[in-house]
C-alpha cells in the first residue's frame, strides 16, 4: 500500500466527517470548544464597524441581545446534533430531502470558503504589517496565502491536536483581550467611550447593529450541530454552546466596539474592520491574537467544510484527503482575493439571507413537525421517509427561496423598521408550517429520538442481516413511495401515535 493510500485510509478512520457520532464530552469541554472557535478576528473587528455609527453604550447593547437570539437558534441546532449524532449539513436531509440538502450543503461550502479567506487574509494583513514595520517589506497577498497554507495543512494532518489545544489557546487569547481592556479603559474612563459623538452619516442604526449581529450568530450556527454532536447529553451541549458562544461573541465584539473607540479617544481615525488599526494603537499583543485565533478557528472552518462534502452522499462515500486537499487549494488560491474586505458586511447579510430561512425550516420540522426524532433513514442515500419526490421535500426549497427574497427586500429594497433578520426568520417558519398543518405531515404523539449512531452500528454489524444493511445502504422505496413521516421503518424508531420502544429512550442523550 502506498503512502498516500495508507494516509487517506488514516484520514478516513480518524476523521469525525462522516456518519453518527455519539459525543463524550462535557459542558465545561463544549463551553471552551464554542468559547475558543468564536474568540476570532472577524467576531472582533465586526465590532470595529459600530462605532462611532451608533453610540458606545447602543453598540454594546445591541451585541448583546443580537448575540441572545442568534444564539438561541445556534443553540436549538447544535441540539439536533447531540440527539442525532450528525453534522448540521447531514440533518438537513430531514428537512430539504435526501437529495434537496445538497443546495443548503452547496451554500455551506460557499459560505465557509469566503470565512476561510476572510480569516486567512486578515491574519496576512496583520502579519504584514508587522513584517512591514521591522523590515519595510510589504506582500500582504504573499502572507495571506501563507497563513491559509498552514491553516490547510493543520486542517488535514493536525486538526486533532488544534481541538486538543484550542481550549488553551482560547486561555491565552482571552488573557491579552483582558489586557487590551484595561489599556483602554486606564487610558480614558467609560464614560468617555459613552460621550463620544456619533457619525449619523456611517450608515448605521441600532437595527442594522442587531441584524449584523444575528447574521454572524447564523454564520457559526452552520457549524453547531458539528461541535455539540461531541457533547454527551443534551444539557451539556446546550448548556456549553450557549455559555461559550454568548460570552465569547460578546466579548470579542465589545472588545472590537472598545478598542475603535479608543483609537478615536486617542486622535486616530474610525477605519472599521482593519486589523492593522488596532495592531498599530496596541501593538504586537493584539496582532498574536489575530494570528493564533486565524489558526485555530480557520482550521476547523475547512475541516467543516471537508465533513460537509463528506457527508453530502452515505451511500457513495467520499474519500476525506482529496476532498480537504481540492478544497483546501480553492481556499489557498481564493486568499489572495483582498478586496472581499471591503465587502465584509454585503458577505454577512448573504450569510443571513442564505441560512435564516434554512435553520426556520430545519428547526420546525424537527422539533414541530417532526416532533423532534428523525429515523435512520435519514442515512439512507436513497428511498425512504426522507425521500419524498424524487429525494426533494416539494415544500423546504420553495420556502427557501422565499425567506431569502424577504431577508434581501427588506434589507437592500424596504428596509424594516424592525430589521431583515427577525422577519426573515418568522416568515420562513410560518410558511413551512402553514404547509406541513395544511398537508398533515405533522407527526402524532411522541416518537422517540434514537440516537443514530446505533442505528448505523446495527446496520453494517456482522450478524445483521441483509434487511437491516439494506435499510440504509439500498435503493430503497421508489419515487413516491416513501413512508409517511411518523409512519413504521425498517430501523424501528416510534410509529405515530407510539412513545417508542422503551429501550430506545434510554439511546439518546439526555
Amino acid at each position: 500500500m502506498s503512502a498516500w493510500s495508507r494516509l487517506s485510509d488514516h484520514l478516513d478512520e480518524n476523521s469525525e466527517g462522516y456518519g453518527p457520532l455519539r459525543g463524550t464530552l462535557g459542558a465545561g469541554r463544549i463551553g471552551m470548544i464554542w468559547l475558543a472557535a468564536n474568540l476570532v478576528v472577524t467576531t472582533l473587528l465586526t465590532g470595529t464597524l459600530f462605532v462611532p455609527g451608533v453610540s458606545w453604550p447602543t453598540a454594546l447593547a445591541m451585541i448583546v441581545l443580537g448575540t441572545l437570539i442568534g444564539g438561541t437558534v445556534l443553540v436549538l441546532v447544535g441540539n439536533m446534533g447531540t440527539r442525532t449524532g450528525l453534522p448540521t449539513m447531514s440533518l438537513t436531509k430531514g428537512s430539504f430531502g435526501l437529495r434537496g440538502s445538497f443546495l443548503p450543503v452547496a451554500a455551506n461550502v460557499v459560505i465557509l470558503m469566503g470565512w476561510s479567506w476572510v480569516q486567512a487574509m486578515l491574519a496576512g494583513v496583520t502579519v504584514n504589517f508587522l513584517v512591514a514595520q521591522a523590515t519595510g517589506y510589504s506582500n500582504p497577498v504573499l502572507f495571506s496565502v501563507l497563513c491559509q497554507t498552514l491553516v490547510v495543512t493543520l486542517a488535514v494532518f493536525g486538526h486533532e491536536g488544534i481541538a486538543r489545544v484550542e481550549p488553551w489557546l482560547a486561555a491565552v487569547i482571552l488573557g491579552i483581550m483582558a489586557w487590551v481592556f484595561a489599556v483602554a479603559f486606564t487610558s480614558y474612563p467609560p464614560a468617555g467611550f459613552a460621550a463620544l459623538p456619533v457619525d449619523a452619516g456611517a450608515g448605521w442604526s441600532s437595527i442594522t447593529v442587531l441584524d449584523v449581529v444575528i447574521a454572524t450568530a447564523v454564520s457559526w450556527t452552520v457549524l453547531s450541530a458539528e461541535f455539540n454532536r461531541l457533547a454527551r447529553t443534551q444539557a451539556a451541549g446546550m448548556v456549553g454552546s450557549g455559555t461559550g458562544y454568548v460570552l465569547s461573541t460578546v466579548a470579542a465584539m465589545s472588545l472590537g466596539a472598545t478598542a475603535i473607540g479608543y483609537v478615536v479617544l486617542d486622535g486616530g481615525e474610525a477605519v472599521g474592520f482593519d486589523p492593522t488599526v488596532l495592531v498599530a494603537a496596541f501593538g504586537a499583543p493584539l496582532a498574536v491574537v489575530i494570528f493564533l485565533s486565524v489558526m485555530a478557528t480557520n482550521t476547523m472552518v475547512v475541516y467543516g467544510m471537508v465533513s460537509s462534502v463528506v457527508n453530502l452522499a452515505p451511500s457513495r462515500r467520499v474519500r476525506f484527503l482529496p476532498t480537504a486537499l481540492v478544497l483546501g487549494a480553492v481556499s489557498v488560491l481564493g486568499s489572495t482575493w483582498l478586496g472581499l474586505l471591503d465587502q465584509f458586511t454585503g458577505f454577512l447579510v448573504l450569510i443571513g439571507s442564505l441560512f435564516l430561512p434554512v435553520f426556520a425550516i430545519m428547526l420546525v420540522d424537527y422539533y414541530v413537525v417532526k416532533r423532534g426524532a428523525y429515523a435512520a433513514d435519514i442515512l439512507r442515500g436513497h428511498g425512504g421517509r426522507y425521500w419524498y419526490r424524487g429525494g426533494v421535500n416539494p415544500a423546504a426549497v420553495p420556502v427557501w427561496l422565499v425567506g431569502a427574497a424577504t431577508s434581501l427586500v427588506l434589507t437592500y429594497v424596504l428596509p424594516s423598521p424592525v430589521g431583515a433578520t427577525i422577519p426573515t426568520f418568522a416568515v420562513s417558519a410560518a410558511l413551512y408550517l402553514g404547509w406541513a398543518v395544511a398537508a398533515g405531515r405533522v407527526v402524532a404523539g411522541r416518537p422517540v429520538q434514537r440516537h443514530l449512531s446505533d442505528a448505523a452500528d446495527e446496520a453494517h454489524a456482522p450478524g445483521a442481516g441483509p434487511g437491516r444493511a439494506s435499510a440504509l445502504d439500498g435503493p430503497g422505496a421508489p419515487d413516491g413511495a416513501a413512508a409517511p413521516d411518523g409512519a413504521a421503518a425498517p430501523d424501528g424508531c416510534g410509529r405515530a401515535g407510539e412513545a417508542g420502544r422503551p429501550e430506545e429512550a434510554a439511546d439518546a442523550p439526555r
